[in-house]
C-alpha cells in the first residue's frame, strides 16, 4: 500500500538534495549546458518555482510513503482547478525502491486524490532520454501529446 502525504518541512532539504543534481544532469544531457551552468539554472528555477518551499502557494509537494510508511519518493505537481487539470513537475521513487511497482501505485494514489478534487486530467513532461519513466507513464495510461525540440545556434 502506497500513501501520499504533504511533504514535511524537514523533508524538503532531502528533496532538494535529490532534485537539484538530478535536474542539472537532465539539463546538461538535453540542453548542452556545462554541469556548473546546469546546476545554477536548476537552483534558479527551483527558487522561482518554489520560493516558499513546501508552503509555496499553488504548488503541491508530496512525500510518497511505502508499505512500512517510510519515505519511498517524492511527487510535485501544480493543480489548475478551473481547468480540472494538474501538471506533474517531478516524480521520483528512491533508487533502491525502483522496479517494485511503487511508481505505478503512487500514480494511482495521485489519480484518486486528484479525482476527489474534481481534477480529470494529468499532464507531465518527461525527458527524451528517460526511457524508464516513459515506460512507467505509458503503462499508467499516459499518451504522448507533443514533442519538445531544441537546436543550438550562434556558435555555442
Amino acid at each position: 500500500m502506497i500513501k501520499l502525504r504533504p511533504m514535511l518541512q524537514q523533508e524538503y532539504a532531502g528533496y532538494l538534495a535529490y532534485f537539484l543534481p538530478d535536474y542539472a544532469l537532465e539539463i546538461t544531457a538535453n540542453y548542452d549546458q556545462s554541469p556548473a551552468d546546469a546546476l545554477a539554472q536548476a537552483k534558479q528555477e527551483i527558487a522561482t518555482d518554489l520560493p516558499d518551499g513546501v508552503d509555496t502557494d499553488g504548488q503541491v509537494l508530496l512525500s510518497v510513503l511505502g508499505q512500512d510508511e517510510g519515505l519511498a519518493g517524492y511527487l510535485w505537481y501544480r493543480p489548475d482547478l478551473p481547468a480540472q487539470s494538474a501538471f506533474i513537475y517531478d516524480f521520483h521513487i528512491l533508487p533502491g525502491l525502483q522496479g517494485k511497482g511503487l511508481g505505478k501505485a503512487a500514480l494511482k494514489a495521485l489519480e484518486a486524490l486528484l479525482l476527489e478534487q474534481g481534477i480529470t486530467q494529468i499532464g507531465l513532461r518527461v525527458a527524451a532520454d528517460n526511457a524508464r519513466a516513459q515506460r512507467l507513464y505509458r503503462t499508467a495510461g499516459f499518451r504522448v501529446t507533443g514533442l519538445n525540440m531544441i537546436r543550438r545556434i550562434g556558435g555555442r
